[in-house]
């Protein structure tokens, strides 16, 4: 019984779907939206590479969301935790909804214009990211804090899944239905998510002692980069995320590494996605070994280093199969890494600050990589693909390593065990303020 216990442990952790019926809604609404977001990804690298033939047009896809992910990505966060949270999810789905269905628009009227459709996809990214600080709230609000990994775990596992799923899928609907098809699989999707966040509590922000009807204040002065900033465990996590992704993200490359290589095989593309999505998914199905770890900083730190040499391999490899062995293990290695970030920092904040701090992890988290992608595409340009490649994963652990020696409280943190847990809502904020470093 002993060893049955042990090997379950290893796979991934099903509690929080079994035991909540909100955050299941969530993680249904979150995956279905995910899988057409991929779809909506394919299609659009597809059609700027059509319209552009450059990898700085590819590129330059990281640009139109990044800079609204930095943007609105931080006012989502004051959003988030001066209103109720649910409301502005509600929002901000509604209208990544009608930027899918301006995608489609512009698809069914034959658009050339590069700057139109970059538009749209910036326009679709502002709503999400103005959302986002606030969905990345929700599992901790709606989980035991011994779950949170789990949950988050869970939520990677569906992120892989549709990317191992969405590529596939796009490639059969632009085959046989062309763009406009495949954006509308996406704004269906967007519909189907709205109605899961419909079914949600409402989630006001927890307010701190002291500002309560009587304390005058609604919420905190502080914003979400001083918290992170003055606190060395916040830090120096989302600084080797940003390490990670910003020097050695890979995607805007891939178009141009598989006309170089493997002849411009569309079927190859969608291969390059779906190793990365393999790995991802392979190291969700075994996330038990990793949520259930105390070491939460030093797992990050390994993880991040892993998909940094990896990725140097990737840009050094010719051949198919070892190209795609580099970035299954990028997949997993990013994986890990993302799932022990997010638990870490929803774990270390209070609640009252979560949303402003979630909107400092969501600029780091999701516009570095597409910042990343930008910078991949001009280094390819001004020299190779390969050196571009090799060099961005070669400076990605050498900044990672410089992270890890700089910062002790990290490589030494331990999250709380599940029987230390504090009852109370205020020793359990004040608890978080603190870090349990040791």
């Amino acid at each position: 019984m002993r060893k049955r216990v042990r090997v379950r442990g290893r796979f991934l952790d099903t509690r929080p779907l079994r035991g909540s019926r909100s955050f299941r809604d969530l993680w249904i609404g979150t995956s279905v939206s995910q899988l057409g977001g991929q779809i909506a990804n394919v299609a659009v690298l597809a059609q700027v590479w059509d319209l552009t033939g450059s990898p700085v047009g590819t590129g330059a896809i990281g640009l139109a969301t990044g800079l609204p992910m930095v943007l609105f990505g931080l006012l989502g966060g004051t959003l988030a935790d001066t209103v109720d949270r649910r409301a502005v999810v509600r929002a901000t789905t509604a209208g990544q909804l009608l930027a899918a269905a301006g995608l489609c628009a512009q698809a069914l009227a034959d658009n050339r214009d590069v700057l139109l459709l970059l538009v749209l996809v910036g326009l679709g990214t502002s709503c999400g990211a103005l959302g986002a600080p606030a969905r990345r709230t929700f599992p901790v609000r709606l989980l035991p804090d011994d779950q949170v990994a789990a949950g988050l775990a869970l939520t990677s596992v569906s992120f892989q899944a549709a990317m191992l799923a969405g590529p596939a899928a796009a490639g059969l609907i632009i085959a046989h239905w062309d763009l406009p098809a495949a954006y509308a699989a996406q704004a269906v999707a967007m519909a189907v998510s709205m109605l899961a966040m419909i079914r949600l509590p409402a989630l006001p922000a927890l307010r701190p002692e002291g500002t309560g009807a009587e304390g005058g204040r609604r919420r905190p002065e502080r914003g979400g980069w001083r918290i992170v900033l003055r606190r060395p465990v916040l830090w120096g996590s989302m600084a080797t995320d940003l390490s990670a992704t910003l020097l050695a993200m890979p995607v805007a490359l891939f178009p141009l590494v598989n006309e170089i290589r493997f002849g411009g095989n569309p079927q190859t593309l969608g291969l390059f996605l779906s190793a990365v999505a393999v790995g991802g998914i392979t190291a969700g199905l075994l996330s038990g070994t990793v949520t259930r770890r105390r070491r939460g900083g030093l797992v990050q730190l390994s993880a991040a280093g892993v998909w940094g040499l990896a990725l140097a391999c990737f840009g050094l490899t010719g051949q198919l199969w070892p190209a795609l062995g580099c970035l299954a293990v990028a997949g997993a290695a990013d994986t890990v890494s993302v799932v022990t970030r997010s638990a870490l920092v929803q774990r270390e904040t209070p609640d009252a600050y979560r949303g402003r701090v979630s909107s400092v992890e969501h600029v780091i988290g999701v516009a570095g990589p597409e910042l990343g992608n930008f910078r991949g595409g001009l280094l390819a340009s001004a020299t190779s693909v390969s050196f571009s490649l090799v060099f961005g994963g070669l400076s990605a652990v050498l900044a990672i390593a410089a992270v890890a020696a700089t910062n002790a409280p990290l490589r030494a943190y331990r999250t709380r065990s599940a029987a230390a847990k504090p009852t109370a809502p205020g020793v359990a904020d004040a608890a978080a303020t603190t870090g349990q470093a040791s």
